[in-house]
């Protein structure tokens, strides 16, 4: 009652603090004009953060513009920034990394992640603890993972070649995951599927407890064994899930950039330099800022037009 009545006064001072022209305002709006008053702020945020700085990359992939000589003459040069790209050796070099990155990836990330789900989606003795145990990576910053596993994969101390030389009997220090040339794309992309199989996991885990339970019991009626019911049940009806989950993956693995950049930083070499290291040394280490705002639409174009393709097919699928 106290409490109440507090209320009440407390709500008759905002009445009384608030301008009565502005009382009178708001009670003449209606519903749907007092909705986009709340919204247009949010909105207009929106457009600030990412709409003007795309449209302002795009005029700037148009010029010679560099940021470290801002007060220089801009000079407009149609498309030959593009030209440039489109015909430079180095980026479809970076290209083709990105694209094994991205593949190899997504390739063990699936498998890996899908027969983690189907392992977590069966009841034992404790999976709800190990089902957090499998999630800590996911949960770790890029940045640490990075520095985490560049101690790793040191030579002399470095526990993931000690590990390799227990299982394969070679010594610890005669090779080096990050330093060689044939080892350091597969070093980065080992940690990637340590990082987000178990985003993968997740996503697959929802599709599997998505299939209704009479689905089985309708074939075990039937007889069909474990094995015609997985490739008839289980795997069409979580399909789709598997194929959301390789288009956020792959999404995110062509813009790979941070842990990356800690792991080798393009190293040894150009063999791991992803289309993202690429983009970075030419506008903050070459400062060629209309070139890399051109490229940086050129990725967007890929990456949009691919996804686009993508979401056609899984639409599909999900039709059927």
């Amino acid at each position: 009652m106290h409490e109440a009545a507090a209320s009440a006064s407390v709500a008759e001072r905002v009445a009384a603090a608030t301008p009565e022209t502005i009382v009178r305002r708001v009670r003449g709006l209606s519903d749907r004009a007092i909705a986009w008053v709340f919204v247009l702020p949010t909105m207009a945020l929106l457009l600030a953060i990412n709409i003007f700085p795309l449209i302002w990359t795009i005029r700037l992939s148009f010029t010679n513009y560099r940021v470290n000589r801002a007060n220089a003459p801009l000079r407009w040069v149609g498309i030959d920034n593009y030209v440039s790209i489109l015909t430079d050796p180095d980026i479809w070099s970076s290209m083709q990394v990105t694209a094994r990155f991205v593949f190899w990836t997504i390739a063990i990330e699936t498998i890996l992640g899908f027969l983690l789900a189907v392992l977590i989606d069966r009841k034992f003795r404790g999976h709800g603890f190990w089902t957090t145990v499998i999630l800590i990576p996911m949960m770790l910053s890029p940045a640490v993972v990075g520095n985490f596993w560049t101690f790793l994969y040191q030579p002399q101390i470095g526990l993931f070649n000690y590990a390799a030389s227990f299982i394969a009997g070679i010594p610890p220090s005669s090779f080096q995951m990050i330093g060689d040339v044939s080892l350091a794309p597969w070093s980065i992309v080992i940690v990637d599927v340590w990082m987000w199989t178990p985003y993968v996991m997740l996503i697959c885990l929802a599709g599997l407890r998505s299939i209704p339970g009479y689905i089985y019991e309708a074939a075990e009626v039937d007889r069909a064994s474990a094995w015609r019911q997985f490739w008839s049940i289980t795997l069409p009806l979580a399909l789709p899930f598997i194929m959301l989950a390789v288009l956020f993956r792959g999404i995110e693995n062509f813009k790979m950039f941070d842990m990356v950049n800690l792991l080798t930083n393009g190293g040894p070499g150009s063999t791991t330099e992803l289309a993202s290291i690429t983009l970075k040394r030419e506008a903050f280490e070459k400062w060629r800022t209309g070139y890399s705002s051109a490229f940086a639409i050129v990725l967007f174009v890929a990456i949009f037009g691919l996804a686009n393709i993508y979401v056609k097919a899984l639409n599909q699928v999900k039709q059927r």
